[in-house]
């Protein structure tokens, strides 16, 4: 005996097929992407905060062999952060201007491709974003470990 009633049961397949539609699924992609984007910026502002707060305020007090490792890790964390920022915007707004041709077999493939980019996308910004916050609290915690000469 099925814990669901039949109607329960139509109306729930209903639902899945409307999900699994394209404009659906660009829909979810795209809402999914936007969240990211979102977790994005504001964990970048936690890190940002956190490293001016708790971090070195001069670096140069520090020896040659650490404070190029703060300097590199900030920059490759700067530059992921940065892609990764650019190509969620990218996934969630696509160009500006991009005209779609009004053919409805035309706009369900665009809605399939376009779906599957956003993922994509999605994915590998996500990954870069969390490679360049940990290259941030590495950069963090080197500051700590390694302050330079006391006195």
């Amino acid at each position: 005996m099925s814990d669901f009633s039949e109607d329960e049961l139509w109306n729930a397949n209903l639902r899945v097929r409307a999900m699994a539609s394209p404009p659906e699924r660009l829909r979810a992609a795209l809402q999914q992407a936007e969240g990211y984007r979102n977790f994005l910026t504001t964990l970048t502002g936690l890190l940002t905060v956190i490293f001016v707060l708790k971090g070195q305020e001069n670096l140069s007090k520090m020896t040659t062999g650490p404070r190029w490792w703060v300097i590199g890790l900030l920059a490759g964390a700067f530059v992921l952060l940065l892609a990764a920022s650019w190509m969620l915007v990218s996934a969630v707004h696509e160009r500006p201007g991009k005209e779609i041709l009004t053919d409805a077999k035309y706009l369900l493939n665009y809605e399939k491709k376009r779906a599957r980019s956003v993922v994509r996308t999605t994915g590998a910004a996500r990954w870069m974003g969390l490679v360049g916050v940990l290259a941030v609290s590495a950069a963090s915690i080197v500051t700590w470990i390694f302050p330079g000469p006391v006195g």
